[in-house]
């Protein structure tokens, strides 16, 4: 059946794709602003307001809305990333219009009361403790704001323990008011969902929420690259290798995708196979790539014992390396059939297909279907992905290790070992 797709007067985007053999209902609203759209004092804000959502509203307190859903056997929550906020739940498909009254409500009427403020507050200066206590959450804050040094971007999404206490509900009012708009908006259902139905319920709750946000224009972000350590007595080290990777936009964003895969996607992956499995430098490794709208990071974790950190870090150089001069086409082909199964497989999820969605609409204003995605990896070929190997492993790398790292090797060595390998044989870029 697809995806279908409306847009009400105030020009806020519905999107549904209806799942005949599922009987409950995946749903949200989905806002182009998260963590990088906060102002310099705002740090941890958007975070913040996800919390508060479910605080109370002018005509629900905050057990009205747990238990309204809960009585039809729902479920609601809400996600912060670096670029996007949702408010999202899971229902049956008859329970549809409670869900969207709730969330709603939530987005037009929340009170944020100054008491339910200072115990979120509370709440969120725990999970900043936990995260700090935690190692292999922390190296990845740590990776982000080297990769890119002062820039909203590269903040941890919690925000510190000061700008935390020092929020008030009328920056939280200020920043809904500023960042929440029709345009910047998609509200989106997948299961067992009719699309006009949805359309006239979304219509009566949200037609009139304001068409414009106040929003400011974005800082273009920088990668930098750079090093950072934290020695701790623990009992493993944590350590991130990264470099620039790319946006969702540009061409090279999917070869990059299927590059982390052939990398370090599985158990059969090059970083797997030779430093876990043959060498048994660490018990866990594995590459990823996260896109952005105007850049992305590439980054291999490892999680190893300290006795083992400076034979590790040398032996996953080479083979970033090692992929910059050869990948064999059963690599290449492994690597897309695990791609496309995810999509594949993400079909089964009315959760997964629309959080999907909402991610394709904000960032390319239409559904882009399974067919199409396909296609583009069965355009890859391995010239193109040794080519994107080659010049993205010769670059200035980040560098995050947490733990007992005092034999990693100084940020000088490793990068001189991966930017001297390019520019002792320049090569013929790829078409």
């Amino acid at each position: 059946m697809g995806v279908e797709v409306s847009r009400l007067s105030n020009g806020l985007t519905v999107a549904t794709e209806t799942l005949p053999h599922i009987e409950s209902v995946a749903l949200g609203v989905w806002v182009k602003s998260g963590a990088r759209n906060e102002r310099d004092d705002e740090h941890g804000l958007a975070h913040l307001l996800e919390h508060m959502a479910f605080k109370g509203t002018g005509g629900r307190n905050a057990w009205k809305i747990a238990s309204e859903i809960e009585d039809v056997g729902g479920e609601i929550n809400a996600a912060t990333s670096v670029e996007t906020t949702a408010f999202y739940a899971r229902v049956l498909k008859d329970d549809v219009p409670l869900a969207i009254d709730i969330l709603a409500d939530i987005l037009t009427d929340s009170k944020f009361d100054p008491a339910e403020l200072e115990r979120e507050q509370h709440v969120i200066l725990q999970e900043i403790g936990a995260a700090h206590d935690t190692p292999d959450d922390i190296v990845f804050d740590r990776f982000t704001e080297t990769a890119f040094r002062h820039q909203t971007i590269g903040r941890s999404i919690l925000g510190t323990p000061e700008t935390v206490q020092s929020f008030t509900s009328k920056q939280l009012h200020d920043f809904i008011e500023r960042q929440y708009g029709a345009d910047r908006m998609v509200v989106v259902a997948a299961g067992g969902v009719a699309h006009d139905d949805f359309v006239r319920e979304v219509e009566k709750r949200l037609g009139t929420f304001r068409a414009t946000a106040k929003t400011e224009p974005e800082q273009f972000a920088s990668y930098v690259g750079g090093d950072f350590r934290e020695n701790r007595d623990l009992m493993d080290a944590q350590i991130v290798l990264g470099f620039e990777g790319r946006a969702y936009h540009v061409r090279d964003f999917y070869a990059s995708q299927v590059l982390s895969m052939i990398l370090g996607g599985g158990m059969s992956s090059r970083l797997f196979q030779e430093v876990r499995e043959r060498r048994g430098l660490c018990y866990s490794v594995y590459a990823f790539h996260w896109g952005f709208s105007d850049t992305g990071i590439f980054g291999v974790h490892a999680a190893t014992g300290k006795g083992d950190i400076a034979e590790l870090v040398p032996v996953i150089i080479n083979e970033l390396q090692r992929t910059g001069e050869s990948i064999l086409p059963e690599e290449l082909n492994r690597a897309r059939a695990q791609y496309r199964a995810g999509l594949m497989m993400s079909h089964e999820s009315a959760a997964s297909r629309a959080s999907q969605i909402a991610r394709q609409m904000l960032l390319f204003g239409r559904p882009i279907g399974t067919e199409e995605l396909v296609d583009r990896l069965s355009k890859l070929t391995v010239e193109r992905l040794t080519d994107l190997s080659y010049r993205m492993f010769s670059t200035k790398p980040t560098v995050a290790a947490v733990g007992p790292v005092g034999s990693l090797p100084v940020y000088e060595s490793i990068s001189d070992k991966l930017m001297g390998s390019a520019s002792a044989a320049p090569r013929k870029r790829a078409v």
